[in-house]
């Protein structure tokens, strides 16, 4: 049997500078990359315009060169890629798994549907109303229980009856994260997917979309997510210091005991990755956040 060439990456959205949960992730696609000899990645998820903070993109990418983070391959910018979601969007509209919906979010509150959309317009929108934007019709999928192993968190098992006819595409005509996200991966052949726990809940979406667009599906590993003393995620939207260049040494020796890797010494950043790529052990990921880390 062919084994794929280890493919990984990192995929920041440009709203922010890096913080600590960042370089988490960060550090933890880029080590399991190296030491499965594979490639790593640098993309831009810029699918949202109204959320991207300029300069935060080039803000990004020389701040992972600082701590020794380099790319293989150019970067790539979801919003040059929107012809690729148009494409599969198109597949599924064809092969019926789509369907337009006219439900705006005060709509879903209404009748409690933001978590899990109800089905309001899966069998048609209402005549006084226009569908804006397209869902996914996850019933249509073959799939019943979605089933993977994470490399980090063990095997899950999911109804496919949970998750909800979701987005794929916005009423502001932007696409969805989750159709972008998994028509990337597959165009850039990605077989492992190192990030963190909080997009734990999209896996079983990307899945579904996967075996939809007849796309093979990666490994995930889900890593544990940071959290400050007050017990909220490390989140730009939280306010987390964006990490420094000039202290890089440092947070990469945080990072790497964070995910109960063994310690490096104090050296150059690329030297300090070198000595965590040389025994990195993706077993020894803690599955569980921890906290009063800002």
């Amino acid at each position: 049997m062919d084994v794929r060439p280890y493919i990984g990456r990192f995929a920041p959205s440009p709203s922010g500078h890096l913080h600590f949960g960042s370089l988490i992730a960060a550090v933890a696609s880029y080590c399991d990359a190296k030491s499965n000899q594979g490639t790593w990645l640098v993309r831009i998820e810029n699918l949202d315009p109204p959320r991207e903070v300029k300069g935060s993109a080039d803000d990004i990418l020389r701040t992972l060169e600082g701590f020794g983070l380099f790319w293989d391959n150019a970067v790539q910018y979801q919003s040059q890629r929107h012809h690729l979601y148009d494409s599969a969007l198109q597949k599924l509209k064809a092969s019926g798994m789509t369907f337009g919906c006219a439900c705006s979010r005060k709509d879903l509150a209404s009748v409690g549907g933001l978590d899990f959309y109800p089905g309001t317009c899966r069998n048609g929108i209402p005549h006084e109303k226009e569908g804006k934007s397209v869902r996914f019709q996850v019933s249509k999928s073959n799939i019943e229980n979605i089933k993977w192993n994470d490399l980090v968190q063990g095997n899950q098992n999911v109804l496919k009856s949970s998750l909800g006819d979701f987005i794929l595409r916005r009423s502001d005509g932007y696409y969805a994260y989750h159709l972008a996200v998994v028509v990337d991966d597959a165009d850039q052949g990605v077989t492992n997917i190192v990030r963190g726990a909080d997009l734990m809940d999209s896996s079983p979406r990307h899945l579904l979309l996967q075996e939809a667009l007849n796309l093979g599906s990666p490994l995930y590993a889900h890593i544990p997510l940071a959290y400050n003393i007050m017990k909220d995620k490390l989140s730009k939207l939280t306010n987390a210091s964006p990490i420094q260049i000039e202290d890089a040494p440092n947070q990469i020796q945080d990072a790497l005991k964070f995910l109960g890797q063994l310690d490096v010494e104090i050296d150059l950043p690329e030297k300090m990755l070198s000595q965590a790529i040389d025994q990195w052990d993706v077993s020894k990921i803690p599955k569980s956040s921890r906290t009063h880390w800002t």
